[in-house]
């Protein structure tokens, strides 16, 4: 029985609350117009309610700064210092054109020639029914912004119905969720061209079947190539002095009030997915400081004489401090009773980022999941990226048991870890790994869990193992454990083991 508890939580001042100015974060590249584009095609425009809390994608509509949005682009959200704008272009495929030579009985192409699109880094595609598996490769091709030079064609993972909300839960059943493939980061892009070519089975082995051609696998309707832009990263922070270079000082009046950096102005939406980390960090706060050890544990309520197993708390880098949208998300967190074990997982995004990009690939996965996929909130409760940085995911508190959609079968008193990038056949930097160590060893030990013990958990429903089955598995476990699928990528997975040594250590045990 899931134990499953809702919370909202309430923002003594609906309006606004203040506080001094955050940290630092980079800036977003600046994007430049395009040039000797492809001539772009022609969609039906269309209005696509995704179930996200009253958020609308509209097509063809003109967008807040006056400029027309290209079709099947929601418009772009007016900036505002408080969250960056972003947006999501989604465009219908269709059946490509017919070579001449193309064998009879083959299977149709869908896709979307080179065309324009307005500026993005993110892609992926979606279809309309969950439950519906892509039996087939998706391949894309991008154009880099402002040049005429495109990239060689990149396959998209398709296989990406593991990482979900499990099988009738509320987020499951009570939103507008679709099948999607893997979302795969290329940069910043503002041409695409994309193809997706079904299977071709076998023809069946029977008499005569040499003479027939095998039946393609039929793609699921309703595909949608989504093109996710992430907005400008957060402001930084304005200065508070004279550079240390300038011996001037201004003049100052009798009646001149000191000057002092204007105080930020927090959506209620933001000082909500803040307050949540109350106890570890104040009120908009973009980092989760560390701590030692010994700070570590007196910051933990034990039992008296009751020996601390959990590691220093790591700096965390919260949803503000990656530039979340917390109008984007659902309103409410959920929560479940403990935090048992953790799913380690590789995003599938690609490892062409860096890590000064780490909060775009964020803020892309983000939209990608809420506004394409439909879930209510990012999947992972945590991300790291290559550099070792550490990343609140799922709004709801990074001390508590919230429940996210990481590993389909195995969300219920679990917490799922994305290690940005994909690791099948590439190696995990060994920042990424140490970083697994020290968030399992902090979070793993408030709730009492040894990182180097077995753990018995009930599937919620997998392709592995049936509903209400029970697994003993690793408290440190690749997501292939729950599920049958390559996550978290070869080379990530033979790394737990020395993740489940190093957090023990971390734990003191």
């Amino acid at each position: 029985m899931r134990a499953l508890l809702v919370t909202s939580v309430g923002v003594t001042c609906a309006a606004a609350l203040t506080l001094p100015l955050a940290a630092p974060a980079s800036s977003a590249p600046a994007l430049s117009s395009a040039s000797a584009r492809p001539p772009s095609l022609t969609t039906e425009p269309r209005t696509d309610t995704t179930g996200t809390s009253g958020t609308t994608d509209t097509s063809g509509t003109t967008d807040t700064s006056g400029t027309t949005a290209p079709d099947g682009a929601e418009p772009r959200a007016a900036k505002s210092a408080a969250e960056p704008a972003g947006s999501t272009q989604s465009l219908p495929l269709a059946p490509l054109a017919v070579p001449s030579n193309r064998v009879a009985g083959a299977p149709t192409v869908h896709g979307l020639p080179q065309r324009d699109a307005r500026p993005f880094s993110l892609v992926g595609v979606v279809w309309d029914d969950a439950e519906a598996e892509l039996h087939g490769t998706v391949q894309v091709r991008t154009r880099a912004t402002g040049t005429t030079r495109w990239s060689d064609w990149q396959d998209v993972e398709t296989h990406n119905a593991d990482h979900a909300a499990d099988l009738g839960s509320a987020e499951r059943e009570g939103r507008t969720v679709r099948g999607a493939t893997a979302p795969l980061w290329v940069g910043d892009s503002d041409g695409v061209e994309v193809r997706v070519r079904p299977e071709s089975p076998a023809a069946p082995e029977s008499p005569g079947s040499q003479d027939r051609a095998a039946t393609p696998v039929p793609l699921p309707e309703g595909m949608r190539l989504e093109l996710v832009d992430p907005g400008e990263d957060p402001a930084p922070e304005p200065a508070r002095g004279a550079p240390a270079n300038r011996a001037a000082v201004p003049a100052v009046f009798a009646d001149t009030p000191p000057t002092a950096a204007l105080p930020e102005v927090l959506t209620a939406e933001i000082a909500a997915a803040s307050a949540v980390n109350a106890e570890v960090a104040e009120l908009g706060a973009t980092v989760i400081p560390a701590l030692t050890q010994a700070e570590t544990v007196e910051s933990v309520n034990l039992a008296p004489g009751a020996k601390p197993y959990i590691g220093p708390r790591p700096k965390i880098v919260t949803r503000k401090g990656w530039g979340a949208d917390e109008k984007l998300r659902e309103r409410n967190f959920g929560y479940t009773k403990s935090v048992k074990a953790a799913f380690v997982h590789h995003s599938a995004t690609g490892n062409n980022y860096t890590c000064k990009q780490a909060p775009s690939v964020l803020r892309s996965i983000y939209r990608y999941h809420v506004k394409s996929s439909g879930w209510r909130d990012f999947g992972y409760n945590f991300a790291v990226d290559k550099c070792g940085n550490i990343y609140e995911g799922r709004a709801g508190g990074v001390t508590k048991a919230v429940l996210g959609a990481h590993t389909l079968g195995f969300n219920t008193n679990t917490m799922g870890i994305a290690v940005l990038g994909s690791y099948g056949s590439t190696n995990p930097p060994a920042a990424a790994v140490t970083a697994v160590s020290k968030l399992t060893a902090w979070k793993l030990g408030l709730f009492g869990a040894n990182p180097k013990g077995k753990v018995t958990l009930v599937s919620g429903g997998s392709n592995k193992y049936r509903k209400g089955v029970k697994v003993k598995m690793n408290v440190i476990s690749g997501h292939r454990d729950g599920f049958a699928t390559e996550c978290p990528g070869a080379r990530l997975y033979k790394k737990l083991g020395t993740a489940r040594t190093s957090s023990a250590k971390l734990q003191g045990r």
